[in-house]
């Protein structure tokens, strides 16, 4: 009993009612034994929170290190780490259990104590803020603050209490992982999908001053990139700078040092003939050698990708095969041409230009709405000089991506010099033909 003494009792129960009569009547040992049982809960409380931040936010290279020692505590971790879902449900479980424990027994304890009948506000404030606050406090806030620092301690002590809690509320973690699961799979179905010109467009309306017109470029360079084929960027075989491996050996060299590129295709005959790649480098340690020098012996194998592939995709091959170059062929085997590393990363940063680089020449603007541009210039491209949507002419190309190559499926045929082709807001008038392609074309944007 509290005390067998009425006169400081009578003190107490005369504060203004608050104290409950019947705290006289209550054991040291209920009231303290309560107390200690609190506390153990709200410590249980922040150990769980302290470990799903511990766990959850465990780095690569932590889990790297975990692997490289057999200790049973890392090894625990990893094994908790195999199967997220059912460790957070473990956590969450274990955590409102003990939570809500600390409010039904906290409840009854400050009743036993305090008379909360007496103010419904003082019936709040007690019961809800003040505990509220106590778990917010010491059951999240503070234990996950300390668990950002100490993510390893933190997870190694409490890794064999969740592998216990795991079996101990294994009746309740199994159904909450497998509807979360069925629920996941359902809203991946529905999942709002957001199309690339979407995007497009939101890039350009959140733009502010301080963003410029490159960042911009490469945003939406980012955005359309997987939209994009490996024709829609190739150099067509016409352009394409190659050797025929009939060449004798100083003919070779003649035509390499006019090119002046790294790697070169060489072909049989004609194009379709590819017998590999050749990279100068191998060629330089036999710059002396004779004349009649086996320099074909030099090639590698080349690399062949079909025209309709992603260049996303194409990106990742060329970064698993260690290559730069790839030989562009159609569903018949048929070589249309050649795409590189530097095409593709072009895409998203624009025209990317060394020091040994002349300066492109496929177009130039007169004024603000005409240009020269020549035949071979890519729709792609042109696209981007005359800032117009990639789509403008997908309702009337076929197969051409070159701008001279979709004037001529316009046409119909090869038009005749100083023709004009009219297309939505665009005229063409071609200003250099001859019987095989269109060469040069002055376009006005009405």
């Amino acid at each position: 009993m509290l005390s067998d003494d009425p006169y400081p009792l009578q003190i107490l129960l005369q504060v203004n009612g608050i104290l409950n009569p019947k705290l006289a009547n209550e054991s040291y040992f209920y009231l303290i034994g309560t107390f200690v049982l609190l506390l153990l809960l709200i410590v249980s409380s922040g150990l769980f929170s302290a470990s799903e931040n511990a766990l959850f936010s465990l780095s690569n290279k932590d889990k790297e290190e975990l692997k490289e020692t057999d200790s049973p505590a890392n090894q625990a971790i990893l094994k908790l780490l195999s199967q997220p879902r059912k460790l957070l449900a473990t956590i969450l479980v274990g955590n409102n259990f003990v939570n809500v424990s600390f409010v039904i027994i906290s409840s009854i304890w400050l009743e036993s104590i305090f008379n909360l009948q007496v103010s419904p506000i003082l019936d709040f404030a007690i019961k809800v803020i003040i505990v509220t606050l106590i778990l917010l406090l010491f059951g999240e806030v503070v234990p996950k603050v300390y668990a950002i620092r100490r993510g390893m301690t933190i997870a190694r002590m409490m890794v064999f209490p969740l592998l216990f809690c795991q079996k101990l509320f294994a009746w309740l973690v199994y159904p909450m992982v497998k509807f979360t699961s069925i629920i996941d799979r359902r809203v991946r179905v529905h999942e709002l999908t957001v199309s690339a010109d979407e995007l497009t467009h939101a890039i350009d309306i959140t733009s502010d001053k301080t963003t410029g017109q490159q960042e911009k470029e490469i945003l939406k360079g980012i955005v359309n990139f997987g939209n994009k084929t490996v024709r829609q960027i190739m150099k067509g075989r016409v352009d394409v700078a190659a050797l025929d491996s009939g060449m004798s050996f100083n003919e070779m060299l003649k035509k390499v040092n006019e090119l002046g590129y790294s790697r070169l295709p060489v072909f049989q005959e004609t194009f379709d003939n590819i017998e590999g790649i050749l990279y100068i480098k191998e060629v330089l340690p036999h710059l002396y050698e004779p004349e009649d020098f086996d320099w074909p012996k030099l090639l590698k194998p080349a690399f062949f990708v079909p025209d309709n592939k992603r260049i996303d995709l194409l990106l990742s091959e060329f970064q698993e095969e260690r290559r730069h170059m790839a030989i562009v062929v159609d569903e018949y085997g048929g070589k249309l041409g050649i795409v590189t590393m530097e095409d593709i990363l072009e895409e998203i940063f624009g025209e990317i230009n060394d020091e040994f680089d002349e300066d492109p020449l496929n177009y130039s603007k007169i004024d603000h709405n005409k240009y020269i541009i020549e035949g071979k210039l890519l729709i792609n491209d042109f696209c981007k000089i005359t800032d117009t949507e990639d789509d403008c002419f997908d309702d009337v190309k076929k197969s051409s991506e070159t701008i001279g190559g979709l004037l001529m499926e316009l046409a119909g045929k090869i038009p005749f010099r100083n023709e004009t082709i009219k297309y939505k807001n665009f005229s063409f008038t071609i200003e250099s033909v001859d019987n095989r392609r269109i060469k040069r074309i002055k376009v006005e944007i009405a």
